[in-house]
């Protein structure tokens, strides 16, 4: 065994660690949306200890009815937000790139199967069909709704993760092969690397009122952030609706 993959074994022993973590406190303990629980898992599976850091730091319930205030602030939204789509789109670009792998596609096609799956799973599953109840009930009007913010979020994402996967993969052609620790190591870079590009847009996204982030159980029915805890704009926006 060489020493690259001896550290993705420590690499993926650390995930494990950090998913069980997530799992455990965001079921036991932290009031945040059920779908959101699901979110963090899916990208702290990805991304490993900075999944479990951004968790504590951003939505980790610090003392008991403290949630709301807690993920307030903007940035604390936005990351909501980013993991929210980070964990459709690439679930729905890593199951797609395992399943080409397997199959032998080539590249381009591997690239357009990767794009179509990571849009379809993020828009129509964690998007629309998570959120519907929040959007007045009908799925229908959730995609149209959602499929915008969607895209935007989606192109960076996946922008960010093709590129990872190809420079990485050319160069170890091994790598492209999804039996291989080396195969999962860059689906976790390219997820973390596309969390970071697409994280600045998302802030604008939440700022803009365009998506919602990080919301609470306890607020709103549902979930979501009270309109207390929103900026102006986001809640002059929410005001013309009413």
């Amino acid at each position: 065994m060489t020493a690259p993959d001896v550290l993705l074994l420590l690499w993926f022993a650390a995930v494990l660690v950090s998913v069980a973590y997530v799992a455990w406190d965001a079921f036991t303990y932290n009031p945040e949306m059920k779908v959101m629980k699901y979110g963090w898992i899916l990208v702290t599976l990805y991304t490993g200890p900075i999944g479990l850091i951004l968790y504590i730091l951003s939505c980790k319930e610090p003392s008991p009815g403290t949630h709301e205030d807690f993920i307030k602030p903007l940035w604390k939204q936005a990351v909501g937000s980013t993991i929210h789509c980070l964990a459709g789109d690439a679930t729905g670009i890593i199951a797609a790139a395992a399943i080409t792998g397997f199959l032998g596609f080539p590249m381009w096609a591997e690239s357009i199967s990767e794009y179509a799956l990571g849009f379809a799973f993020g828009l129509l599953i964690f998007q629309a069909l998570f959120m519907k109840d929040m959007m007045g009930g009908s799925y229908l009007g959730a995609v149209r709704k959602t499929v915008l913010p969607e895209w935007i979020s989606m192109n960076a994402m996946m922008g960010a993760m093709i590129a990872v996967m190809v420079i990485l993969m050319t160069r170890d052609m091994a790598a492209m092969e999804p039996t291989t620790l080396r195969f999962w190591g860059i689906m976790s870079l390219a997820t973390i690397v596309a969390g970071i590009v697409a994280y600045p847009l998302n802030v604008w996204l939440v700022w803009a009122g365009l998506k919602h982030g990080m919301g609470t159980e306890r607020a709103l029915g549902a979930g979501g952030s009270p309109l207390t805890h929103v900026t102006p704009r986001r809640k002059a926006r929410a005001s013309s609706h009413a």
